[in-house]
């Protein structure tokens, strides 16, 4: 680390601690030249992902985006605030780990529906009516055939939820 005072490129690392908040470092330094101190802090480089949406715009990735729209679909649902706090946070995870720095809300939307496929089949269905979009009972009863097929493929009898 260059030195604030000298301009050595060169120090030592005296002390390192974790802030309070644990989002960063702080590493107090010593110049070799000329041996005054100073304090750093290493934090981690986040650098945003953009969701690209159906019109071709872009914008920075919010997952609070995300999660009000799990939380409308789950409403009056037996669904806890754990379950769509895991789900949000998965989610997060796989854009976040994603090697492009670029998502579609479509990639996005298919992650909510298969996650709350495995939680809850009503907010499920009520996630897929605004996501897809159904404009007519056909479109809604074709999605519900193929969860029941899903369902049956995956040796659930009946739907539980």
């Amino acid at each position: 680390m260059k030195c604030i005072y000298c301009g050595c490129p060169d120090s030592k690392v005296l002390d390192s601690r974790s802030t309070d908040d644990g989002a960063s470092i702080r590493r107090r330094r010593e110049c070799v030249a000329c041996g005054r101190r100073f304090t750093t802090y290493e934090t981690i480089e986040d650098t945003p992902v953009l969701v690209i949406k159906n019109n071709g715009n872009r914008q920075a990735f919010d997952i609070n985006k995300v999660k009000n729209g799990i939380i409308k679909s789950c409403e009056k649902r037996p669904v806890s605030m754990k379950d769509i706090d895991a789900l949000a946070e998965r989610i997060r995870r796989q854009v976040s780990n994603s090697l492009s720095k670029e998502v579609t809300s479509a990639e996005i939307g298919e992650m909510v529906m298969e996650g709350l496929k495995g939680i809850d089949e009503v907010a499920y269905i009520r996630f897929a009516s605004v996501y897809r979009k159904f404009q007519d009972t056909s479109s809604f009863i074709a999605e519900l055939q193929k969860l029941l097929e899903d369902n049956k493929a995956g040796g659930k009898e009946g739907g539980g939820n």
